[in-house]
């Protein structure tokens, strides 16, 4: 069975809950959350908890092992967003003959590695039941960070290359001034195609607003002109990408890629 790729803004509706109530959602998905300790001071000085939410399965029509992660909710997941910037160093890698030190938000980062042992044992048992299966990780806003953390590591440990769709996109890894070239060339080979959909008006997908953060292949869709007050209305922007004319042009073109490959 040849992969059959959904339209851009299904995958929105289904990982979002049909947060816009669309009506279109194709599967009811139940997140399993993990509770998980933060090495942050001021998580540590105010006692926060943290909890990273996930769903994988297997979609039978289409042969496509799924693996969904939850959008930002409550006070400590906007902690982990806004006030844990310092980047700790994630995996030390060697590419293209070179060593690349590849750096991640440290909020971020510490929800992933909490529940990496999971998603991984259980993408593994659903490889097993289904070896010739495509795989697709699929995140919204916080959970966008998360399915790029875990596109790398499933890649980097098992050599799996995912098809990747995110949605007004954080920017989870960090790098070097000197290593930029390098590490945009390395997240570039994690997955068979990257999708980090973006509204150009989407304040989220700016975050951290820092040099040297970065995500996966980022490809703008705009609903309107930039403008700067348009960056301030994210309760919009940041919940817009189930409208289907945001993807015309790439829906067309992603089906003449798939019609007529190189």
């Amino acid at each position: 069975m040849s992969y059959r790729r959904l339209s851009f803004e299904q995958y929105f509706i289904d990982t979002s809950q049909d947060h816009n109530h669309t009506g279109k959602a194709t599967r009811a998905l139940q997140y399993e959350s993990l509770r998980y300790p933060c090495t942050g001071k001021l998580h540590r000085l105010l006692r926060l908890g943290h909890e990273v939410n996930f769903e994988l399965h297997y979609e039978a029509e289409r042969n496509v092992i799924q693996i969904h992660f939850q959008k930002t909710l409550g006070f400590s997941d906007w902690f982990a967003n806004i006030v844990e910037f310092a980047a700790d160093y994630y995996d030390a890698i060697e590419f293209e003959g070179k060593p690349l030190q590849l750096r991640v938000h440290r909020g971020w980062a510490e929800m992933y590695l909490a529940a990496k042992r999971v998603v991984r044992s259980r993408w593994q048992l659903l490889h097993e039941q289904h070896p010739d299966a495509e795989t697709e990780i699929i995140g919204w806003s916080l959970g966008s960070g998360q399915a790029m953390l875990c596109a790398q590591d499933l890649n980097y440990n098992y050599g799996l290359r995912a098809h990747v769709f995110t949605f007004g996109s954080v920017r989870p890894f960090r790098g070097k001034k000197a290593d930029a070239d390098a590490l945009a060339r390395y997240l570039a080979t994690l997955c068979v195609e990257c999708w980090n959909l973006s509204d150009v008006n989407d304040l989220v997908t700016y975050m951290p607003p820092f040099k040297g953060y970065t995500g996966i292949r980022r490809v703008d869709v705009q609903s309107a002109k930039r403008r700067l007050f348009r960056l301030l209305k994210p309760g919009y922007y940041h919940t817009y990408y189930d409208t289907p004319s945001l993807y015309t042009a790439l829906n067309v073109g992603a089906s003449k890629e798939e019609s007529d490959p190189i």
